[in-house]
């Protein structure tokens, strides 16, 4: 899969629905005639889109690295709480986010979809700001100086 970056702002409307942007609807295209996996963010207040081809890699890899028992059963029900399978029209670029996720991220109007890699963070447009304003710029250099340290 090509690696899918950059943050698109679109629109959703009262029924939850949103217009995936052309740029970013085309590079799903391998994907579109495939259904698509929505859930909930672990780490984050906002919801996550995955190709399901995708999501079933992460989900071999909960399963291998997760083990038996009560706490793991409690942590794969967490993981995979409000999940949903969901299409993307091909034509359109339509994508229908069901109720209870779209209410669990407070998401409204103003949406923005932050592409990372193999999957799409939906994001209440507010909340995508907050988080990106949550982070000092003196920790954000810290952190990239540790990344991107030219001695490696």
């Amino acid at each position: 899969m090509t690696t899918i970056v950059g943050q698109h702002g679109c629109k959703a409307d009262a029924k939850g629905r949103i217009n995936i942007p052309t740029a970013l609807k085309n590079k799903l295209l391998p994907f579109m005639n495939e259904e698509f996996v929505i859930k909930r963010a672990v780490f984050k207040d906002c919801l996550e889109l995955h190709p399901k081809v995708k999501f079933d890699e992460v989900m071999q890899k909960v399963m291998r690295k997760g083990g038996r028992g009560k706490q793991f059963d409690v942590f794969l029900m967490k993981f995979t709480a409000g999940l949903k399978e969901v299409p993307i029209d091909a034509d359109t670029g339509r994508l229908q986010i069901p109720k209870d996720l779209f209410e669990f991220a407070g998401i409204d109007k103003e949406v923005v979809l932050n592409a990372q890699h193999d999957k799409i963070e939906i994001w209440n447009k507010d909340k995508y700001e907050s988080v990106l304003d949550s982070m000092s710029d003196e920790d954000y250099e810290a952190m990239a100086e540790d990344i991107f340290d030219a001695d490696e």
